[in-house]
């Protein structure tokens, strides 16, 4: 059987196994690493890609010199608080259904259409002068307080208000810039828990409204103006400071800022603002309902009678 020996494979002893073992985990170590080293060699090579960095906190708490200036109708408040006012003021007979018809047709016109309408505003608001002619100031803010309740408190878009609150927060101060009455705004703004507001000036004399304004209605660039004179006033830095709006009427105030915001815009203004990279929100659900639904789901079905008195009126006149 010796002599059979050399027929059978000669066994490697257990130090020679060892040393072939580590010679193999060594030659594999040296090609991982080679291809560790390639990679991260093409790594190297390739351009950095650029990180965008984060958004910055804003508002920036414990800014002084910024502020932030708020639109009101459809911005803060769903449909256009002039006319939330009108039937605050036909529920007290303050005028009677002929000049309601005018404030319905008017507010359909806004909410149907999604976009405030110069010449139905302009009516509306001429019907309010001559409404509130010869009554005192006092008694229309006591009133307003009551309409506030009754018409708009539901009205407000949360959404807006929180990022009111978040000026506050901040430290800042917040103004509603509106073309409504500023005794209305006042109200609005105070309830709101705001700074204030600026508004349309209507002429008064010994505490009475006279039927006139002051000057011209606080809209369009006549806003970009009044937010001028108070950042000068108040001494802040426009550029940081922030404006909100859902009109393309209001692009003058908007590019005042350095922050300007697009809330529940138009068709205008969403293209205006979308080119100019600025930042939007809409807070509206089914947006296009909300442009072509019927005036009743708007919140005037207890205008019913006078809409379609309002819709007759309009096509008489045309």
């Amino acid at each position: 059987m010796a002599a059979l020996g050399w027929l059978t494979p000669r066994r490697r002893s257990a130090t020679a196994r060892s040393v072939l073992a580590g010679e193999a985990a060594a030659e594999a170590a040296r090609k991982t690493s080679l291809q560790l080293e390639r990679e991260r060699e093409e790594e190297a090579a390739r351009p950095a890609e650029a990180e965008t960095p984060p958004e910055p906190e804003f508002p920036v708490v414990g800014d002084v010199r910024a502020a932030a200036f708020f639109d009101l109708d459809n911005t803060v408040m769903q449909g256009a608080s002039i006319f939330h006012f009108g039937r605050g003021l036909y529920k007290r007979k303050f005028f009677q259904r002929r000049e309601l018809a005018r404030f319905a047709w008017a507010q359909a016109w806004f909410r149907i259409a999604g976009v405030e309408d110069p010449e139905h505003i302009q009516e509306a608001r001429d019907s309010a002068l001559s409404i509130v002619k010869g009554h005192r100031v006092s008694e229309l803010m006591s009133i307003g307080e009551e309409i506030y309740d009754e018409y708009m408190a539901d009205r407000i878009w949360p959404g807006t208000r929180d990022l009111a609150q978040a000026h506050l927060d901040a430290g800042q101060k917040v103004w509603l810039v509106t073309a409504a009455p500023v005794e209305t705004a006042t109200i609005i703004a105070r309830r709101l828990g705001l700074t204030g507001a600026l508004g349309t000036v209507a002429e008064s004399i010994d505490g009475v409204y006279t039927g006139k304004l002051v000057g011209e209605p606080l809209h369009g660039p006549a806003k970009a103006e009044a937010v001028r004179a108070l950042a000068a006033a108040e001494g802040l830095d426009l550029g940081r400071c922030a404006a909100y709006s859902d009109s393309h009427n209001d692009i003058p105030m908007l590019s005042l800022v350095g922050h300007p915001y697009a809330i529940n815009p138009d068709t205008k203004l969403r293209k205006y603002a979308k080119a100019r990279d600025w930042r939007l929100r809409d807070y509206r659900t089914g947006r296009k309902a909300a442009k072509v639904g019927i005036p009743a789901a708007a919140g005037l079905g207890a205008l019913a009678g006078g809409t379609a008195a309002a819709v007759a009126l309009h096509r008489r006149r045309h």
